[in-house]
């Protein structure tokens, strides 16, 4: 290691730093907690300030896309230079932008709030991403832990907000600032030596080295993009699929959102365990592969607790390959880990969106279960063009700790 390195830390050790994880995931949890109270807070909107159906159209789009277009622009400029304040500044600022909503009465502002709100939720995923990476190394299973805190942030944003919005009002909005000023308290107060040490220094730590791969990059972004096709269209209709197809009440189809996601998270930390046992493309195609009968079971089965085992069961496959997208990539483009990360949490998931309205209209001229039967083509292609590509890792080996140069602070 280089010179301002001191004894102990001229040997790494290629172990996780659990407590980079664990703060890590954390501070996802509640990044992506902001991002699951916006369509919590739609409904409200539209009783509280008469909005359309095409206004409320308009904030979605300020909520996802611009966030989504503007993280992989967050992942080049961390590239130039680490900008390690951004994960604590970015999360302020989707908590600031969501609180000011309930005080804005124009919707022209209420817009500008949602995509500030979106903005933040853009800048902290590169870095954190990154800094997910130091801790965690070369485990797929540190990565999957640290998607699992996105996700479940997602979730529990619409079950904390709900309750405020039914309590106070759009009104209430600014309580929901807390959990973002908390924790990004805590952030400025640990990130540093959490995973620094004590020292200050940086860790050595198993961070990808290589050319950039552009070519295997590319086939990536293909195949997030039809399994984000895949989630997105399930997690849009799913619930009116059990109310109009299978004639349950609208409990059991909010059920059925509910059991999908939940499931996720077990098909999260799955995925990172046979990737760190396995490959990383093993756990993307054996995602793949259980999608093919969930969905077929979705749609073919007549009785509702029956179909909602198998919406279980696709929601544990198409989770099992979410955290290993970003490990691939940043593994595919090692020089430019923040561009691989703002690109496969970000582009990935808002190119996917733009098909939700084609599958839309496709289910009003035929019907939900025929959509959700054309669906099942999608896994069959994933799958097909993951033989096509190649894990920079090679089965059984690990990545190797940088050295030989100075890593630069944020």
């Amino acid at each position: 290691m280089g010179d301002d390195h001191d004894e102990g830390e001229r040997a790494p050790s290629l172990s996780m730093n659990r407590g980079g994880v664990a703060l890590m995931s954390t501070s996802h949890l509640v990044n992506d907690f902001y991002q699951g109270v916006v369509p919590a807070l739609l409904p409200f909107l539209a009783a509280e300030r008469h909005y359309s159906y095409a206004a409320i159209a308009g904030l979605t789009l300020a909520a996802t896309l611009i966030s989504s277009v503007a993280q992989p622009v967050f992942g080049v400029l961390g590239d130039r230079r680490p900008r390690r304040w951004l994960i604590g500044a970015g999360m302020l600022t989707a908590g600031v932008g969501l609180a000011l909503v309930g005080l804005a009465h124009s919707y022209p502002l209420t817009w500008i709030l949602i995509a500030i709100s979106g903005f933040g939720i853009a800048a902290f995923h590169p870095e954190a991403a990154r800094a997910a990476r130091l801790a965690g190394g070369p485990s797929n299973r540190a990565m999957s832990i640290f998607a699992l805190g996105g996700n479940g942030g997602y979730a529990l944003g619409s079950l904390v907000a709900t309750p405020v919005f039914l309590l106070l009002g759009v009104r209430g909005t600014p309580l929901l600032l807390i959990p973002a000023a908390v924790m990004a308290t805590i952030l400025a107060l640990r990130l540093r030596r959490v995973l620094d040490g004590r020292s200050g220094r940086r860790r050595a730590a198993a961070m990808p080295t290589g050319r950039d791969d552009w070519p295997e990059f590319v086939k990536l972004i293909v195949v997030v993009v039809i399994r984000s096709i895949l989630f997105l269209g399930i997690t849009s209709f799913i619930g009116l699929y059990f109310i109009r197809e299978l004639h349950t009440s609208e409990s059991v189809g909010g059920a059925a959102l509910t059991v999908f996601l939940v499931t996720g998270a077990a098909g999260t930390l799955l995925g990172g365990w046979v990737a760190d046992r396995s490959n990383r493309l093993m756990s993307i195609q054996a995602g793949f592969v259980l999608t093919v009968p969930a969905l077929a079971g979705l749609v073919f089965t007549r009785s509702w607790p029956a179909t909602l085992a198998f919406v279980a069961l696709t929601g544990i496959a198409l989770y099992l390959p979410f955290a290993v997208f970003i490990m691939l990539g940043q593994d595919y483009l090692p020089n430019r880990i923040g561009t691989a990360s703002g690109v496969t949490v970000g582009l990935g998931v808002s190119v996917g969106g733009l098909f939700s309205p084609l599958l839309g209209t496709f289910a009003d001229h035929t019907s939900l279960r025929v959509m959700f039967t054309a669906l099942i083509v999608l896994p069959v292609l994933g799958l097909a063009l993951t033989w096509f590509m190649r894990d920079p890792s090679g089965p059984g080996t690990r990545a190797r700790p940088r050295s030989g140069r100075p890593v630069p602070r944020a």
